[in-house]
């Protein structure tokens, strides 16, 4: 008895069929029947209203799509809204001899979603042959760097991994840095009295004052006698000193001087005023 009690229990169980496997999501609804009125409707009210059923019918599919680029730079609520458009694209373009309707609408909402990555994502926009640059380098990069005794790889090494040309990597990796910006604002290092960003871009550009200087004083450099132009012209544009313009004019060093310190009191004062002293 024992060993039939035995056989009875290591006995085979009966050729059941196994129970089917439990999806973790259910989105997939059965909208035949809707997809095959809106196809056979017109524009207007009534096509609008099924339309409208099948996006909400299909909704939650798309915000399951969209959730999947969490963590990218960009709301939820942005993405799912993302999502929906491309969902009713989906909807006015799906043919439904052609299969499925999640087999078209999967690959359309993931789309719209990347191109609205690729397009108002950029902090600084450049061109789509760069931005797919970009999308091949950075993984190559990051591969790269994940095997043992892990280095920066080199342009060339990216190259080769990749199969693009060293000018085409070059150009990915420039565009790393064009995904998101730094604001001017903030801080170097962490620290109320820390500098900011502009604080290390930012240099005082003494040009703008020369600029501005000589154009006041064009007025009263032409209002001035030639000899005394001249003079001005060999001190401060031919860097000559007071004693070869004294031999040139064939006068004393302490005239021109006395020449250049009125020239330039009277420039001065005529830059300042705007008023022209008379002679």
């Amino acid at each position: 008895m024992l060993a039939d009690h035995s056989n009875h229990r290591l006995a085979a169980p009966s050729s059941a069929s196994p129970a089917p496997m439990r999806r973790d999501y259910d989105d997939s609804p059965d909208t035949t029947a809707l997809f095959a009125r809106f196809i056979s409707l017109t524009d207007g009210a009534e096509r609008a209203a099924v339309r409208e059923e099948l996006v909400t019918a299909w909704l939650p599919m798309a915000h399951r799509i969209a959730d999947r680029f969490r963590d990218r730079g960009e709301t939820t609520e942005d993405l799912r809204q993302v999502a929906a458009i491309g969902l009713i694209k989906a909807v006015n373009r799906f043919d439904p001899q052609r299969g499925a309707f999640e087999v078209y609408a999967v690959p359309t909402i993931t789309g719209e979603i990347k191109r609205h990555f690729r397009d108002c994502m950029w902090a600084v926009r450049v061109p789509r042959r760069v931005q797919e640059l970009r999308n091949k380098v950075r993984p190559a990069r990051l591969e790269l760097m994940q095997t043992p005794g892990s280095r920066e790889p080199t342009i060339a090494e990216i190259a080769a991994h990749t199969q693009l040309s060293e000018d085409d990597v070059i150009a990915g990796l420039e565009a790393l840095d064009s995904f998101t910006t730094l604001s001017l604002d903030v801080n170097v290092s962490i620290g109320d009295g820390s500098p900011t960003v502009a604080d290390t871009l930012a240099a005082t550009e003494t040009s703008y004052d020369v600029v501005i200087d000589r154009e006041a004083a064009k007025k009263g450099l032409r209002r001035l006698p030639e000899r005394e132009r001249a003079i001005l012209y060999m001190r401060f544009f031919q860097d000559m000193t007071q004693t070869r313009i004294a031999e040139h004019f064939g006068i004393s060093q302490m005239h021109v001087s006395r020449i250049i310190n009125h020239s330039c009191a009277r420039i001065r004062h005529e830059a300042l005023t705007d008023t022209p002293i008379d002679e």
